[in-house]
Formats: C-alpha cells, structure tokens, sequence
C-alpha cells in the first residue's frame, strides 16, 4: 500500500493538576485540521488545541514523526508523544 497522510485536531483539556490530550479527530485536510483545532480550542475546559499531520502507509504500520500545523492555547509544541 502507499503512504497516507492523516489530518488530526487534538484538544486539549484541563485535568486535576495539568493538562491532558482529548479525543482527537480526523479531518480530510490540513486546513479543516486547523479549522477544526481553533473551534475545539475555545470550549469550555479546553486549554488549547493542536492541528498535525502524520504520514505513513497504514499496511506496514510503518509512520513518520507527527508535524504540527498550527497551535491555538497554551499547549505544548512538543507532538512526539502522539
């Protein structure tokens, strides 16, 4: 199979003493990604959001490193935990 790129808004929201990732949600492009990231981070209870991509081919389960379109929030640019 051939390499994919997915199109993820992770929010991220507050917990007892930090912040932790919520549900993300696969989007069908870069910008929806980021659309999507910028509503998400203004709920109530959000701290933020973050719009990313990752590339791999899905078969093999073989992927690169995530790559952070946009920020919204006081979250972490940090993307290799996801």
């Amino acid at each position: 199979m051939s390499e994919v790129t997915y199109y993820v808004a992770l929010p991220f929201v507050f917990s007892d003493d930090a912040v932790a990732a919520g549900e993300a949600a696969e989007c069908l492009s870069a910008n929806a990604a980021v659309m999507r990231a910028d509503a998400l981070s203004r709920k109530p209870g959000h701290a933020g959001a973050v719009a990313f991509s990752r590339s791999g081919d899905p078969s093999s389960g073989d992927f690169k490193d995530a790559k952070l379109i946009w920020k919204f929030g006081d979250v972490s640019d940090d993307l290799s935990t996801l």
